[in-house]
């Protein structure tokens, strides 16, 4: 089956430009949500944990991802794994979990087009042509899902988010709120994180 997951144009106005990878995320973050039997996420229900690292093009993906699945970085339900790896997993409690990662054969088909080409000289998306960028955006969306993405259920994934709280105490350095779990005592005296001069920002 091939879905016609096209991005609307407010999407790719988000991202910043037309490339490949926003719409793969994109189409990934609805599949997944297909498979779990969910709506886009309103509130704080839906957790994409994405295997993207840092320093390669393809983490516009996660873009898509948020734009599709409403389960963004604001309202904590993505974080990465810094793997490095095309894939993520979708998880949302009481539904359970999946996980989508891009086909070997397929990414190396999709480096082959033009657009890579430009992109491997150094070239930003938004100078690359048109035409270039458009006519492999087009051939993604002809691939058939499971050419594209390799799915795995999840049955015993397990996930504890952050437990949220307002709770917060101002800094008797700088007199700037700083949320309890950032606490850091000094001298007695509650302090932020710089101001203490402490690293770390767990609690």
């Amino acid at each position: 089956m091939t879905t016609q997951f096209t991005p609307p144009q407010w999407a790719f106005d988000f991202h910043g430009h037309r490339c490949p990878f926003m719409p793969i995320g994109y189409r990934m973050g609805l599949l997944a949500m297909q498979k779990l039997g969910v709506e886009r996420e309103p509130d704080h229900g839906l957790f994409v944990i994405a295997e993207l690292g840092e320093g390669h093009p393809q983490t516009c993906m996660m873009d898509g991802l948020q734009a599709a699945t409403g389960a963004t970085y604001g309202k904590l339900l993505m974080s990465k794994t810094f793997f490095g790896k095309l894939a993520a997993t979708f998880h949302k409690p009481g539904k359970g979990a999946v996980r989508f990662a891009l086909k070997p054969d397929f990414v190396d088909a999709m480096g082959k087009h033009e657009f890579f080409g430009y992109r491997k000289r150094g070239v930003e998306p938004s100078q690359i042509p048109v035409e270039v960028t458009d006519d492999l955006i087009r051939w993604v969306a002809a691939q058939p899902d499971d050419v594209v993405y390799k799915v795995e259920p999840k049955p015993d994934f397990a996930f504890t988010p952050v437990k949220g709280s307002f709770n917060k105490t101002l800094c008797s350095s700088c007199g700037e709120y700083v949320f309890d779990r950032y606490v850091r005592v000094k001298d007695g005296k509650p302090m932020c994180i710089p101001c203490s001069g402490y690293t770390g920002a767990g609690g």
